[in-house]
């Protein structure tokens, strides 16, 4: 699979870079950044996780304003984003914020027009993945993590493939989608109105009848304008609790939904993947 490099940019001993390439999941190019700390200069494979960024951002914003880079590059781990939905003018889209491109929900879509491009849950679980470790010094340990509908997204990829990750965690995810409108709208375009098929994307329900379980931690603002419409933490609460999933939830007084919520405990959630992507 070719790739065009489009930006590189040296921080903390490693590398930022920015790739374009074809995807043939998503039938569309597709843009991600990687780090590259630099234990990969001397040969060395290092373990990856996967950033999932939130509505309306894409493959930049994590890298630019997370500062993560200098503590991946201390732990020797690469990191991935993807961008967050298929793009390009023969891409279906919607005026909303919430739908379309920019708001691809980690889902494989099942409804036309959505359906000729909409499917970043095989794209991120099998194309990418396959296309990093093919291309770059990185091995097969992997784990996930995201912010909001990319939270949500990390979570339900771990949730129904516990066998892929070493660990997952999240920044204010869309806890119970199914229930809320970001992804009742969501759903709906996607999956169709029969509400029954939309249980595999919701991260409450998977949790509260997971068979196998990988380690998961939230991080939850508690002045987060989301919190009680969109986020619902307290239904992941409820699933672990129920089912005994190894979850830890955290909720942050005076937080918001922002990138300043996760800069500031960014620290935390890579350490806690590093210690299981090492053990």
């Amino acid at each position: 699979m070719s790739l065009e490099n489009t930006s590189v940019n040296k921080n903390f001993g490693g590398w930022t870079k920015h790739y374009a390439h074809r995807s043939t999941t998503l039938n569309c190019d597709m843009r991600f950044a990687i780090y590259l700390p630099p234990q990969t200069a001397k040969g060395q494979k290092v373990p990856v996780i996967y950033w999932l960024s939130g509505l309306t951002c894409t493959d930049e914003n994590f890298m630019q304003k997370a500062g993560a880079q200098r503590m991946a590059s201390e732990l020797g781990i690469a990191i991935v984003a993807p961008d967050t939905s298929p793009r390009g003018t023969d891409v279906a889209d919607d005026d909303g914020y919430d739908l379309g491109q920019g708001a691809g929900f980690y889902i494989n879509a099942t409804q036309a027009p959505w359906n000729r491009h909409y499917r970043m849950y095989d794209y991120v679980l099998n194309e990418l993945p396959q296309l990093i470790e093919a291309t770059f010094p990185v091995s097969n340990k992997r784990s996930v993590f995201g912010h909001s509908m990319g939270g949500y997204g990390a979570l339900v990829l771990a949730l129904r493939n516990p066998e892929r990750f070493q660990s997952v965690s999240a920044f204010s995810p869309i806890g119970n989608p199914v229930n809320c409108p970001w992804g009742q709208k969501a759903f709906n375009a996607y999956l169709g109105k029969d509400s029954a098929t939309w249980a595999d994307y919701d991260a409450s329900l998977l949790m509260r009848n997971a068979v196998g379980a990988v380690p998961a931690l939230v991080d939850q603002g508690e002045a987060d304008d989301f919190l009680e419409e969109q986020l619902r933490p307290e239904t992941l609460e409820a699933a672990a609790k129920a089912s005994g999933y190894p979850l830890q939830l955290n909720r942050r007084e005076g937080y918001d939904h922002s990138y300043y919520f996760i800069a500031s405990f960014v620290e935390d959630h890579l350490r806690f993947h590093a210690r299981h992507l090492n053990a």
